[in-house]
């Protein structure tokens, strides 16, 4: 039940601070969640990993069916991709899930030290 409402919480948390900060803000909910929510650093990582990857894949994912996939087709061509933009889309998500699970296993960490003080 806390793997799924730190999932929720952090997609959530995500979700508005990537409309009034900067995209690593993703980091600060995550981290912010973890801290708050305990659980042992595997599974806030993996709770930050999960709601971050999935909100950016899905955004990524509206986004490319809005311009019917013209803009990712040409990222995606940029980069190493061979011109594939579900796979850009995927590596979009990896990106800010792993940014999202790193923090969120600082903030269990985090927890953890000041919990044993």
């Amino acid at each position: 039940m806390k793997f799924l409402a730190a999932l929720i919480l952090t997609g959530l948390l995500a979700y508005i601070a990537g409309i009034y900060l900067p995209w690593w803000s993703v980091a600060i909910a995550a981290f912010v969640v973890a801290a708050l929510i305990h659980q042992k650093a595997a599974k806030a990582f993996l709770a930050g990993f999960l709601g971050v990857f999935l909100l950016w894949a899905g955004l990524s994912f509206w986004i490319d069916l809005q311009n019917d996939g013209i803009l990712s087709k040409r990222i995606a061509n940029l980069l190493p991709l061979g011109g594939n933009s579900m796979l850009l889309i995927g590596v979009t998500g990896l990106i800010g899930g792993l940014v999202a699970g790193f923090a969120a296993m600082s903030g269990s960490y985090l927890r953890a030290t000041v919990k044993s003080r």
